[in-house]
């Protein structure tokens, strides 16, 4: 598959809103005829990696920083599974590489090391996914819904998770101003219609 959209960002448009993807940034791990898998990365699931590590009884000790990092909600699909995009580091069981700056490990053996030194530098916990259907992201890219922007792991991992959205259409080089909620605007019929 030549046009594919593996290791690109998804900004929703203002028009789309759905609660799960309402203003975000959701970064595309998988794109193929099959479909397309991707984690949101911007959308808080109200916990912090301490309290998830708590929850699945891992036991050791905490760094203070990495134990306050926010858990985001990756997506509608398997809520309950985490997905942790990383800088490279090899060595876990559930690890795929999307490119040389950006892995992702579905294998328990991570939270291990997330909350301490030996955690991979960076990275972003996240619990469950967004998935699309064979041809299903496309359309909704030609209705409309999304925007999207080759990523990059400093937006990714760096920028804090309240400013995402507005720096990922930065990266366009708009501003959100200039973004429609009107659907109907974006396609090009007359306001008001």
């Amino acid at each position: 598959m030549k046009n594919t959209l593996e290791n690109h960002f998804l900004i929703a448009m203002p028009s789309l809103q759905d609660p799960y993807f309402e203003r975000s940034v959701t970064y595309i791990c998988e794109h193929n005829e099959h479909g397309a898998m991707g984690i949101v990365i911007n959308q808080p699931a109200g916990m912090t990696v301490k309290e998830l590590l708590k929850h699945t009884e891992i036991d050791g000790p905490i760094d203070e920083k990495k134990g306050e990092c926010i858990v985001v909600a990756g997506g509608p699909v398997n809520q309950d599974r985490g997905f942790i995009l990383h800088s490279p580091k090899a060595g876990y069981s559930g690890s795929m590489e999307i490119n040389s700056e950006i892995m992702v490990t579905t294998s328990k053996d991570i939270l291990e090391d997330i909350g301490n030194d030996n955690s991979p530098h960076k990275t972003v916990v996240a619990l469950g996914y967004a998935g699309w259907s064979a041809g299903q992201l496309e359309e909704e890219i030609q209705q409309n819904s999304w925007l999207v922007v080759e990523s990059d792991a400093e937006l990714l991992f760096d920028v804090p998770i309240h400013k995402k959205w507005e720096a990922a259409v930065h990266k366009l080089g708009i501003d959100v101003w200039q973004l429609s909620s009107d659907n109907a605007a974006n396609k090009g019929a007359p306001l008001g219609h």
